[in-house]
């Protein structure tokens, strides 16, 4: 079975809103895009190629789709087999794009995430996508977290665990932190969440 794995830039506080430029995702009145920026390094930028380096398939929303669709298509020397890879996107309003391997799915989607997840292929990776990643997390679908945690707070903005979110334990698989004070966790499902009693 295939996975489904949610890669997130975050900050403290849970903002996940427009990690990568100013004008990226300004919904709302957000003005922080770009955070990432200053705490982005050499460091980092190894980290990122050897998960994007995996065999995957991308998952998306419209509007993340919308971005990657303008941007990578002429930019695969910094993201070998991207142009090839499928991507998979939601969307309730678009259904075609000059992007190759492009896959749209509308109607009932948490039903066609199933269905995608039980055939054969490379795992799927989510960016961004905020809608989505509710949808997938609200509906039992995300497999693993590959998370990027920013030291800076921002107050406002989309967050990546909002109402709706399922009770679901998880395991770290990974850390590491940069120079700049970035931390990467992986972490995937590790069945029910579980209690008990510090006293």
């Amino acid at each position: 079975m295939r996975k489904i794995v949610v890669l997130e830039f975050l900050t403290l506080d849970g903002v996940m809103q427009a990690p990568g430029g100013s004008k990226e995702d300004t919904a709302e009145g957000f003005k922080y895009g770009g955070w990432t920026a200053p705490y982005f390094d050499d460091f980092a930028g190894k980290i990122m190629a050897g998960q994007m380096k995996k065999p995957f398939s991308l998952l998306l929303g419209r509007k993340t789709f919308q971005i990657f669709a303008g941007y990578w298509p002429e930019h695969e020397d910094m993201w070998p087999g991207v142009n090839d890879a499928t991507k998979y996107c939601v969307s309730k309003t678009l259904s075609s794009s000059d992007w190759q391997n492009s896959v749209f799915i509308g109607g009932n989607v948490v039903g066609k995430l199933k269905k995608i997840k039980k055939g054969k292929g490379p795992d799927l990776q989510v960016y961004g996508s905020s809608k989505l990643v509710q949808t997938l997390m609200k509906n039992d679908l995300v497999d693993e977290f590959w998370l990027k945690i920013f030291p800076v707070t921002l107050g406002s903005g989309k967050k990546l665990f909002e109402d709706g979110t399922i009770p679901v334990a998880f395991k770290l698989t990974e850390s590491k932190i940069s120079p700049s004070g970035v931390i990467f966790a992986n972490y995937k499902r590790a069945g029910k969440v579980k209690t008990g009693s510090m006293v």
